[in-house]
Protein backbone atom coordinates (compact mmCIF):
# COMPACT_ATOMS: atom_id res chain seq x y z
CA UNK A 1 0.00 0.00 0.00
CA UNK A 2 2.80 2.35 0.83
CA UNK A 3 4.76 1.70 -2.27
CA UNK A 4 1.21 2.46 -4.22
CA UNK A 5 0.85 5.52 -2.68
CA UNK A 6 4.44 6.16 -2.94
CA UNK A 7 3.78 5.81 -6.64
CA UNK A 8 0.85 8.06 -6.93
CA UNK A 9 2.81 10.85 -5.19
CA UNK A 10 5.69 10.48 -7.74
CA UNK A 11 3.07 10.39 -11.01
CA UNK A 12 1.61 13.27 -9.32
CA UNK A 13 4.65 15.24 -9.08
CA UNK A 14 6.09 14.47 -12.56
CA UNK A 15 2.61 15.61 -13.85
CA UNK A 16 2.43 18.94 -12.42
CA UNK A 17 6.57 19.80 -13.59
CA UNK A 18 5.78 18.43 -16.86
CA UNK A 19 2.76 21.39 -16.80
CA UNK A 20 4.78 23.94 -15.24
CA UNK A 21 7.70 23.33 -17.91
CA UNK A 22 5.98 25.36 -20.87
CA UNK A 23 4.73 28.27 -18.19
CA UNK A 24 8.26 28.78 -17.43
CA UNK A 25 9.14 28.66 -20.78
CA UNK A 26 6.55 31.16 -21.92
CA UNK A 27 7.38 33.19 -18.99
CA UNK A 28 10.62 33.49 -20.03
CA UNK A 29 9.74 34.11 -23.62
CA UNK A 30 7.65 36.92 -22.23
CA UNK A 31 10.88 38.56 -21.16
CA UNK A 32 12.56 38.68 -23.97
CA UNK A 33 13.29 40.78 -27.30
CA UNK A 34 15.26 39.71 -30.34
CA UNK A 35 16.30 41.94 -32.67
CA UNK A 36 18.26 42.03 -36.29
CA UNK A 37 21.15 43.64 -35.99
CA UNK A 38 24.08 44.99 -39.45
CA UNK A 39 27.04 45.06 -37.98
CA UNK A 40 27.07 48.92 -38.48
CA UNK A 41 27.69 51.90 -35.82
CA UNK A 42 24.15 52.41 -35.07
CA UNK A 43 22.79 49.27 -33.11
CA UNK A 44 25.94 49.98 -30.46
CA UNK A 45 24.12 50.79 -27.95
CA UNK A 46 22.50 47.10 -27.85
CA UNK A 47 25.91 45.77 -27.34
CA UNK A 48 26.89 48.38 -24.49
CA UNK A 49 23.59 47.49 -22.73
CA UNK A 50 23.74 43.88 -22.61
CA UNK A 51 28.00 43.87 -21.85
CA UNK A 52 27.23 46.38 -19.14
CA UNK A 53 23.93 44.51 -17.60
CA UNK A 54 21.42 47.27 -18.27
CA UNK A 55 18.51 45.07 -19.68
CA UNK A 56 19.14 42.55 -16.67
CA UNK A 57 18.93 45.38 -14.59
CA UNK A 58 14.61 45.63 -15.70
CA UNK A 59 14.58 41.91 -15.73
CA UNK A 60 15.03 42.28 -19.65
CA UNK A 61 16.89 39.92 -22.07
CA UNK A 62 17.65 41.23 -25.45
CA UNK A 63 19.14 38.61 -27.90
CA UNK A 64 21.02 40.27 -30.65
CA UNK A 65 20.86 38.35 -34.35
CA UNK A 66 23.20 39.48 -36.27
CA UNK A 67 22.82 39.69 -40.04
CA UNK A 68 24.61 40.15 -42.90
CA UNK A 69 21.97 42.28 -44.49
CA UNK A 70 19.25 44.32 -45.29
CA UNK A 71 17.65 41.81 -47.25
CA UNK A 72 18.47 39.30 -44.36
CA UNK A 73 17.12 41.91 -41.75
CA UNK A 74 13.89 42.36 -43.67
CA UNK A 75 13.25 38.73 -43.70
CA UNK A 76 14.09 38.02 -40.04
CA UNK A 77 11.28 40.30 -39.20
CA UNK A 78 8.77 39.43 -41.84
CA UNK A 79 8.63 36.08 -40.75
CA UNK A 80 8.32 36.99 -37.19
CA UNK A 81 11.33 35.79 -36.06
CA UNK A 82 12.83 39.05 -34.30
CA UNK A 83 10.84 41.87 -32.36
CA UNK A 84 12.67 44.52 -33.74
CA UNK A 85 15.24 46.04 -35.76
CA UNK A 86 17.38 49.26 -36.52
CA UNK A 87 16.61 50.34 -40.43
CA UNK A 88 15.39 53.58 -41.69
CA UNK A 89 12.13 55.51 -42.69
CA UNK A 90 11.35 53.94 -46.09
CA UNK A 91 12.28 50.90 -44.93
CA UNK A 92 9.56 50.72 -41.98
CA UNK A 93 7.04 52.32 -44.76
CA UNK A 94 8.04 49.38 -47.10
CA UNK A 95 6.58 47.07 -44.59
CA UNK A 96 3.50 48.96 -43.50
CA UNK A 97 2.50 49.73 -47.77
CA UNK A 98 -0.20 47.32 -47.22
CA UNK A 99 -1.15 47.50 -43.59
CA UNK A 100 0.79 48.58 -40.69
CA UNK A 101 3.10 46.27 -38.91
CA UNK A 102 5.91 47.84 -37.37
CA UNK A 103 6.40 51.12 -35.43
CA UNK A 104 8.93 53.22 -35.16
CA UNK A 105 9.87 53.99 -31.91
CA UNK A 106 13.15 56.70 -31.73
CA UNK A 107 15.97 57.83 -34.10
CA UNK A 108 18.57 55.65 -33.69
CA UNK A 109 21.45 57.77 -35.09
CA UNK A 110 22.12 61.36 -37.31
CA UNK A 111 24.79 63.11 -38.80
CA UNK A 112 25.91 64.46 -35.84
CA UNK A 113 28.93 66.66 -34.93
CA UNK A 114 31.58 65.82 -37.85
CA UNK A 115 29.99 61.87 -37.79
CA UNK A 116 27.94 61.29 -41.42
CA UNK A 117 26.28 58.51 -41.80
CA UNK A 118 26.60 58.34 -45.97
CA UNK A 119 29.33 60.32 -48.27
CA UNK A 120 28.63 60.75 -52.32
CA UNK A 121 32.41 59.93 -53.05
CA UNK A 122 34.56 60.54 -56.20
CA UNK A 123 37.36 57.81 -57.55
CA UNK A 124 40.93 58.56 -56.29
CA UNK A 125 42.02 61.52 -59.17
CA UNK A 126 39.29 62.08 -60.41
CA UNK A 127 38.27 65.73 -61.70
CA UNK A 128 35.02 65.64 -59.60
CA UNK A 129 35.24 68.17 -56.66
CA UNK A 130 31.59 69.25 -56.21
CA UNK A 131 27.96 68.56 -56.50
CA UNK A 132 27.76 70.47 -59.95
CA UNK A 133 30.48 68.08 -61.44
CA UNK A 134 28.03 64.92 -60.74
CA UNK A 135 26.03 66.10 -63.20
CA UNK A 136 25.51 63.09 -66.01
CA UNK A 137 27.94 61.02 -64.08
CA UNK A 138 26.73 57.52 -63.19
CA UNK A 139 26.57 57.26 -59.02
CA UNK A 140 27.19 53.79 -57.52
CA UNK A 141 24.19 53.25 -55.40
CA UNK A 142 21.48 50.26 -54.50
CA UNK A 143 18.33 51.67 -56.09
CA UNK A 144 15.36 51.89 -54.14
CA UNK A 145 16.79 52.38 -50.84
CA UNK A 146 17.62 55.11 -48.21
CA UNK A 147 20.84 55.48 -50.20
CA UNK A 148 19.16 56.18 -53.13
CA UNK A 149 16.83 58.71 -50.99
CA UNK A 150 19.67 60.24 -49.63
CA UNK A 151 21.92 60.70 -52.83
CA UNK A 152 18.74 61.64 -54.77
CA UNK A 153 17.90 65.02 -51.69
CA UNK A 154 22.04 65.58 -51.47
CA UNK A 155 22.38 66.42 -55.19
CA UNK A 156 19.17 67.99 -55.53
CA UNK A 157 20.40 70.35 -52.54
CA UNK A 158 23.53 71.09 -54.86
CA UNK A 159 21.45 72.33 -57.24
CA UNK A 160 21.09 69.19 -60.03
CA UNK A 161 17.81 68.86 -61.46
CA UNK A 162 16.54 65.24 -61.99
CA UNK A 163 17.28 64.84 -65.64
CA UNK A 164 21.32 65.32 -64.37
CA UNK A 165 20.76 62.60 -62.14
CA UNK A 166 21.97 58.97 -63.14
CA UNK A 167 22.13 56.11 -61.20
CA UNK A 168 24.75 52.89 -61.42
CA UNK A 169 23.17 50.12 -59.75
CA UNK A 170 25.91 48.52 -57.19
CA UNK A 171 24.50 47.11 -54.53
CA UNK A 172 26.58 45.09 -52.67
CA UNK A 173 28.87 47.61 -50.32
CA UNK A 174 32.72 46.03 -50.53
CA UNK A 175 32.09 45.77 -54.51
CA UNK A 176 30.48 49.32 -54.43
CA UNK A 177 34.10 50.51 -52.82
CA UNK A 178 36.38 48.46 -54.48
CA UNK A 179 35.22 49.39 -57.59
CA UNK A 180 35.36 52.77 -57.06
CA UNK A 181 39.19 52.65 -55.74
CA UNK A 182 39.93 50.87 -59.46
CA UNK A 183 38.14 53.88 -60.91
CA UNK A 184 35.60 51.39 -62.83
CA UNK A 185 32.70 53.41 -61.19
CA UNK A 186 33.50 57.49 -61.26
CA UNK A 187 31.54 58.29 -58.07
CA UNK A 188 29.37 56.53 -55.40
CA UNK A 189 27.70 56.40 -51.95
CA UNK A 190 28.69 54.62 -49.11
CA UNK A 191 27.91 54.73 -45.16
CA UNK A 192 30.56 55.11 -42.66
CA UNK A 193 32.78 53.81 -41.68
CA UNK A 194 33.13 52.60 -45.64
CA UNK A 195 32.94 56.44 -46.40
CA UNK A 196 35.92 56.44 -43.97
CA UNK A 197 37.92 53.40 -45.67
CA UNK A 198 37.70 55.02 -49.19
CA UNK A 199 38.77 58.30 -48.25
CA UNK A 200 41.88 56.97 -46.43
CA UNK A 201 42.67 54.68 -49.42
CA UNK A 202 42.46 58.15 -51.62
CA UNK A 203 38.59 58.97 -52.57
CA UNK A 204 37.41 62.41 -52.12
CA UNK A 205 34.45 63.43 -50.28
CA UNK A 206 32.16 65.26 -52.64
CA UNK A 207 28.97 65.84 -50.04
CA UNK A 208 28.07 64.16 -46.59
CA UNK A 209 24.85 64.26 -45.14
CA UNK A 210 26.18 66.73 -42.48
CA UNK A 211 25.30 69.56 -45.52
CA UNK A 212 21.21 68.17 -45.01
CA UNK A 213 21.35 66.53 -42.11
CA UNK A 214 17.14 66.54 -41.52
CA UNK A 215 17.31 63.43 -44.71
CA UNK A 216 19.45 61.10 -42.69
CA UNK A 217 18.71 58.69 -40.18
CA UNK A 218 18.65 55.24 -38.74
CA UNK A 219 15.44 54.22 -36.71
CA UNK A 220 14.71 52.07 -33.89
CA UNK A 221 11.37 50.34 -35.41
CA UNK A 222 9.42 47.17 -33.68
CA UNK A 223 6.38 44.64 -34.47
CA UNK A 224 2.96 46.37 -33.75
CA UNK A 225 2.87 43.25 -31.95
CA UNK A 226 6.00 44.12 -29.78
CA UNK A 227 4.80 47.19 -29.17
CA UNK A 228 1.17 46.15 -27.92
CA UNK A 229 1.83 42.81 -26.47
CA UNK A 230 5.28 43.36 -25.04
CA UNK A 231 4.92 47.06 -24.61
CA UNK A 232 6.50 47.27 -20.89
CA UNK A 233 9.86 45.42 -22.58
CA UNK A 234 9.98 47.87 -25.56
CA UNK A 235 10.04 50.85 -22.80
CA UNK A 236 12.39 48.77 -20.59
CA UNK A 237 14.37 48.31 -23.98
CA UNK A 238 14.11 52.07 -24.53
CA UNK A 239 15.22 53.38 -21.24
CA UNK A 240 18.23 51.24 -21.77
CA UNK A 241 19.42 52.19 -25.04
CA UNK A 242 19.29 55.69 -24.35
CA UNK A 243 21.70 54.99 -20.97
CA UNK A 244 24.00 52.91 -22.94
CA UNK A 245 23.46 55.56 -25.81
CA UNK A 246 24.57 58.40 -23.03
CA UNK A 247 27.08 56.03 -22.11
CA UNK A 248 29.03 56.02 -25.34
CA UNK A 249 28.54 59.39 -26.16
CA UNK A 250 30.46 60.55 -22.58
CA UNK A 251 33.28 57.55 -22.89
CA UNK A 252 33.58 56.29 -26.00
CA UNK A 253 37.20 55.07 -26.19
CA UNK A 254 36.25 52.57 -23.78
CA UNK A 255 34.08 50.39 -25.96
CA UNK A 256 36.18 50.31 -28.90
CA UNK A 257 37.11 46.97 -28.97
CA UNK A 258 33.42 46.07 -28.58
CA UNK A 259 33.13 47.97 -31.72
CA UNK A 260 35.46 46.32 -33.40
CA UNK A 261 34.42 42.94 -32.58
CA UNK A 262 30.62 43.72 -33.46
CA UNK A 263 31.05 46.18 -36.10
CA UNK A 264 32.21 45.70 -39.88
CA UNK A 265 35.33 48.27 -40.09
CA UNK A 266 37.90 48.07 -42.10
CA UNK A 267 41.49 47.44 -41.18
CA UNK A 268 43.03 50.34 -42.92
CA UNK A 269 40.53 52.44 -40.53
CA UNK A 270 40.70 50.20 -37.25
CA UNK A 271 42.83 52.98 -34.95
CA UNK A 272 41.77 56.02 -35.72
CA UNK A 273 37.99 55.28 -36.68
CA UNK A 274 36.13 56.55 -33.90
CA UNK A 275 32.61 55.84 -32.11
CA UNK A 276 29.77 58.63 -33.53
CA UNK A 277 27.97 60.54 -31.17
CA UNK A 278 24.11 58.99 -30.23
CA UNK A 279 21.67 61.08 -30.52
CA UNK A 280 18.84 60.05 -27.53
CA UNK A 281 15.60 60.76 -27.10
CA UNK A 282 14.45 61.75 -30.47
CA UNK A 283 11.86 60.35 -32.97
CA UNK A 284 11.82 61.53 -36.40
CA UNK A 285 9.70 64.83 -37.60
CA UNK A 286 6.21 64.87 -39.23
CA UNK A 287 8.20 66.50 -42.20
CA UNK A 288 11.16 63.75 -42.42
CA UNK A 289 8.57 61.49 -42.84
CA UNK A 290 6.33 63.34 -45.66
CA UNK A 291 9.17 64.14 -47.47
CA UNK A 292 10.58 60.15 -47.61
CA UNK A 293 6.54 59.31 -48.69
CA UNK A 294 6.93 61.57 -51.43
CA UNK A 295 10.01 60.41 -52.70
CA UNK A 296 8.46 56.84 -52.96
CA UNK A 297 6.04 57.83 -54.30
CA UNK A 298 7.83 59.19 -56.79
CA UNK A 299 9.81 55.93 -57.34
CA UNK A 300 6.33 54.29 -57.62
CA UNK A 301 7.09 52.02 -54.59
CA UNK A 302 4.53 53.11 -52.55
CA UNK A 303 0.71 53.92 -54.52
CA UNK A 304 -0.09 56.37 -51.58
CA UNK A 305 1.64 57.75 -49.01
CA UNK A 306 1.57 56.52 -45.39
CA UNK A 307 0.38 58.60 -42.28
CA UNK A 308 2.99 59.80 -40.16
CA UNK A 309 0.79 58.72 -36.97
CA UNK A 310 0.70 55.06 -38.18
CA UNK A 311 4.29 54.42 -38.52
CA UNK A 312 6.17 56.99 -35.97
CA UNK A 313 5.24 56.59 -32.30
CA UNK A 314 6.47 58.88 -29.13
CA UNK A 315 4.87 56.38 -26.42
CA UNK A 316 8.40 54.97 -25.41
CA UNK A 317 10.17 58.05 -25.21
CA UNK A 318 11.87 57.98 -21.87
CA UNK A 319 10.17 60.41 -19.62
Amino acid sequence: MTMWKNCTYLFVFVFITCLALPMNTLAKETQTLRLALLPIPDVLPVYVAIENGYFNELGLTVEPLAVGSAVERDQLMQAGKVDGMINELSGAANFNRDKVQVKIVAVARSPIGKSPLFRILAAPGSHIKTIKDLAGVPIGISKNTVIEYITTRLLESGGLKPNEIEYQSIPVLPERLQLLLQGQVKAVTLPDPLGVAAIKAGAVEVVSDLAQKEVSQSVITFTVDATEEKSELVKNFMIAWNRAAKELNEHPGKYKALMLKKIRVPKNIQDEFTIPPMPTQVIPSKKQWDDTMSWMLEKKLINTPLKYEDSVTEEFLVQ
